[in-house]
């Protein structure tokens, strides 16, 4: 095994236990009783996002210090852009159904080596589900692999996407029928993508790095398609830590969704 095999196994693992140790502390903060806010532009933020925050930098920076951060619930700081590998985090992915008790929440965490995802976690801990990847190999379930689906249709295709934007009058050429179901995590989207268990997920308006960068190397490894709306892929650690849009789809159905959001601008 080469060395940078070597420390993405030592990160996979690294993040992998703080991603499940995560996830207990944000079921035992919920338990014991939330503090709950509401940040600038109107998203909520509870006591336990900052308190997962605080316990995976101290975790994941201690162990790694020649690591950057980059996180949703830690004030960003140009220092990362200067180092090589880079923690990209999320506390609490799906935060509103974190508050009221759904299970579509999670925890990802993204290892970013030169701007490109190579080691990634993604815990769901009320489904006891976890998605992991290393780049180049493969994507799993709970340890056992997992594949993207090999639907090559949109007709039926299994969307998770807002039915009120792809059926409204938006598109020059109306989508064919679809079943639509939503997620409140991005995160956990582009995981059942990966999955199989559906066969997309859309979403036209600009990604945080910090929601997507786990799911982009899992979503891959597993055979999807991962890119913006015009099909641009994805560059992590740059200044400006958002992606323009996301299509994450099955291979067959990713040029397919990407023709039909040709004439679609891109979000200011």
């Amino acid at each position: 095994m080469s060395a940078d095999a070597t420390d993405r196994a030592e990160d996979l693992a690294l993040i992998r236990q703080a991603a499940i140790a995560a996830g207990a502390l944000a079921l035992s903060e919920r338990e014991a009783g939330l503090k709950i806010w509401s940040k600038s532009g109107g998203s909520p933020v509870t006591s336990a996002d900052m308190a997962v925050d605080r316990v995976l930098r101290e975790t994941l920076l201690n162990a790694r210090p020649d690591y950057g951060w980059l996180s949703e619930e830690t004030a960003d700081s140009a220092e990362r852009l200067s180092r090589r590998r880079i923690f990209v985090v999320d506390p609490i992915d799906g935060t509103v159904a974190y508050m009221k008790g759904k299970p579509w929440w999670c925890v990802p965490i993204a290892v970013v080596e030169d701007g490109v995802p190579v080691a990634a976690v993604i815990h769901a801990p009320a489904l006891d589900e976890t998605y992991e990847a290393v780049a180049g190999q493969g994507a799993r379930l709970n340890g056992r692999p997992i594949t993207a689906s090999d639907a090559d249709a949109l007709d039926d295709a299994a969307m998770l996407a807002d039915a009120r934007l792809m059926e409204g009058p938006l598109w020059p050429e109306p989508w064919p029928p679809m079943r639509f179901e939503k997620r409140n995590a991005i995160a956990y989207r582009m995981a059942l993508v990966a999955a199989g268990a559906f066969d997309a997920a859309v979403a036209l308006t600009p990604k945080w790095d910090w929601d997507v960068a786990a799911g982009a190397l899992i979503a891959a490894e597993a055979g999807a398609k991962v890119s913006d709306h015009r099909g641009e892929p994805w560059r992590f650690n740059r200044p400006d830590p958002r992606q323009a849009s996301l299509v994450c789809a099955a291979p067959a159905l990713h040029p397919l969704i990407v023709a039909r959001c040709a004439t679609i601008p891109l979000a200011p």
